[in-house]
């Protein structure tokens, strides 16, 4: 999940002042059911109606996630044939490599599926296992061909991927002609017509044939499932039963958890239980790696922390380590057992976070320069996917830079930087313009006559993240080829699409208990977003007060019984100053907000136990 900029004075601010409100509907019997058997305000009912909890039952199981929830990790096509291999290999005292990624995705997976195959092994003759960890600019993300040459030299004969290897053919092949048996366990979608890398089994619940009823696990989720299924076998007596699902299985759902919320996967079902319940043991942990990053990210430990906290300020810090360095440090923090050891990397990721800050930053102004000049006299973004290049920004932050051009503007993006002949490139994208499938029609078309790698060198992703590079003399080939396909794809319905708010509150309905609902529809993330809320008919108390020239506060009065509520707005998507001066309003001035709920613990009206305050999103007159 990106971090927040909040430093966008460089560009204009975006005025949607003509967007449309969309409510979104729901059955009202459904409503009414849910509300009823719940004992919950109507608007939470509204709000889960909408994200297709139209049962009782449903929502008791919302509402309650379990470790019963989690689906049996044998579903996945080839789970058996991998345990069984992994098994032999640890019966055998065979040297075991597990090769992952450099993002919080493919770190944690490769702590999680390390210990638990440390685990599945006697006292008398302990599991070998290694890990490689790639380099991001030395290496790149996937499973490189030499280090699986000396991988066999080394009398490796089983490679474990974890969180990559979907795409990865020429490393298969060689694998086999090494006599290293791959294992593939990844989350990213398959390639449509060069089908699946010739391993001795694949992990992958986006594979064709895969029965697996949930296909949107991050790759730590994947690994997990690879853990848990070797534990499962493992547990053979009812005491070990009960140590796997009592000790074992949450202590891992908590690096599963973090990862789940990193990647931006979609939070429900399977996905919002692993979150869940994975945050929920974040509270209070042991492991000395975890304590320390908590406490450098400035969290309590007496709590548990919340999806936003880590997407924003646990996620970016073990990200650092492979933007910045090497992300192995990662790993060793989630493996140590040694106090002093934790604490030292720990403060690493901090600065090593500090450092890709400040390179962001750097990036970022070259960036916003280039953007003020590609908006029109009105204000409007042209209708395409933005790419940019540039030989001197640093590749581990190309995703975060894409990111935060798709803030600022609402359109897909490229950023590339440059590496002797060879471009290196991420993407970001919208809602409704799916990135990789944008990549892949590019790939080839028009290129009958050449080569099938006509463009990219590699590329792969999601819909709304993509990795790729290519050499540099086809960059104009890239522009020509996403200029012609988002002319296709990228319309107004995409572009422009209606503010959508989950449900109408009536002034007299933003009381403290609507929050305490609110919690537990959490976390809240790319899935399950915070929602939106609709109250009309709230009345100023007093003109706008501005904050720092570019936030305002909005002192309002519930108009049946004059309730004072305080609303703020913070300037990220649009100048609020601005648009309050546009309506002119002033006190008695009577207003429609669409907001999110907040919590003020130190309220300064309600200094013992907080209030609710709104966190506007648009604003209208009544």
């Amino acid at each position: 999940m990106p971090e927040h900029v909040s430093d966008r004075t460089a560009l204009p601010e975006e005025q949607p002042t003509s967007r449309p409100w969309q409510l979104r509907p729901a059955d009202p019997e459904r409503v009414h059911e849910i509300a009823a058997a719940l004992g919950c305000p109507q608007p939470i009912a509204h709000l889960l109606v909408t994200r297709g909890i139209t049962h009782p039952s449903d929502a008791d199981l919302f509402f309650h996630p379990s470790f019963d929830h989690l689906h049996s990790p044998f579903l996945l096509l080839g789970m058996s044939r991998a345990v069984e291999r992994i098994q032999h290999a640890v019966r055998a005292a065979e040297p075991i490599l597990i090769y992952g990624d450099y993002d919080v995705d493919g770190t944690t997976a490769t702590v999680l599926l390390k210990t638990a195959i440390e685990r599945i092994a006697s006292p008398d003759l302990p599991a070998r296992v290694t890990y490689h960890v790639p380099h991001r600019l030395r290496e790149g993300y996937g499973i490189q061909p030499v280090r699986l040459a000396e991988a066999a030299r080394a009398g490796i004969r089983l490679v474990i991927s974890v969180d990559t290897g979907i795409r990865a053919f020429d490393a298969a092949a060689q694998a086999r002609e090494l006599g290293l048996d791959l294992i593939v366990t990844d989350h990213h979608l398959p390639d449509p017509t060069a089908g699946l890398p010739e391993a001795l089994a694949v992990l992958n619940p986006a594979q064709p044939g895969c029965r697996y009823p949930f296909k949107s696990l991050c790759g730590a989720a994947v690994a997990f499932k690879l853990a848990h299924a070797l534990l499962l076998a493992h547990a053979t007596t009812e005491a070990q039963q009960g140590h796997l699902r009592h000790r074992l299985l949450p202590s891992f759902l908590k690096l599963v958890a973090i990862a789940t919320v990193a990647d931006a996967v979609p939070l429900v079902g399977e996905n919002r239980t692993v979150a869940a319940l994975g945050l929920r043991e974040l509270a209070n942990p042991v492991q000395p790696g975890l304590r320390a990053l908590l406490h450098v990210a400035n969290l309590p430990l007496d709590r548990a922390p919340s999806a936003t906290e880590v997407g924003f300020r646990i996620g970016p810090r073990i990200n650092a380590a492979g933007r910045m360095d090497v992300a192995s440090d990662v790993v060793e923090l989630f493996l140590t057992r040694d106090l002093e050891r934790a604490r030292d990397l720990a403060e690493k990721l901090n600065r090593l976070n500090d450092d890709r800050r400040s390179t962001e930053a750097a990036a970022l102004s070259t960036i916003d320069e280039h953007l003020g000049q590609r908006r029109s006299p009105s204000g409007a973004w042209p209708a395409e996917c933005f790419i940019l290049d540039d030989p001197a920004w640093h590749r581990g932050v190309l995703g975060i830079l894409a990111s935060r051009i798709v803030d600022r503007t609402g359109r897909p993006a490229l950023v590339l930087s440059h590496d002797g002949d060879e471009a290196h490139g991420s993407g970001r994208s919208i809602a409704g313009f799916h990135l990789l499938d944008a990549l892949t029609s590019v790939h080839a078309v028009g290129c009958t006559r050449l080569p099938p790698r006509s463009l990219f060198t590699r590329f792969g992703g999601h819909a709304h993240a993509v990795g790729f590079s290519l050499p540099i003399d086809r960059l104009h080939l890239l522009r020509t080829r996403m200029q012609q396909h988002t002319r296709a794809h990228l319309g107004a319905g995409v572009l422009e699409p209606p503010l959508a708010i989950d449900a109408e509150i009536p002034p007299a309905g933003i009381v403290p208990e609507l929050w305490r609902w609110l919690e537990r529809c959490a976390p809240f993330g790319n899935g399950n977003p915070e929602p939106v809320f609709l109250t009309c008919g709230l009345l100023l108390e007093a003109p706008p007060r501005i904050l720092k020239d570019k936030h305002v506060c909005l002192n309002l009065l519930r108009p049946a019984d004059r309730t004072p509520i305080r609303a703020l707005g913070w300037s990220r998507s649009l100048h609020w100053p601005t648009l309050c001066t546009q309506m002119r309003l002033s006190a008695g001035s009577a207003v429609d907000l669409a907001f999110r709920l907040r919590w003020n613990e130190s309220s300064w009206d309600q200094p013992r136990g907080g209030a609710l305050e709104l966190e506007m999103v648009a604003l209208r007159l009544s």
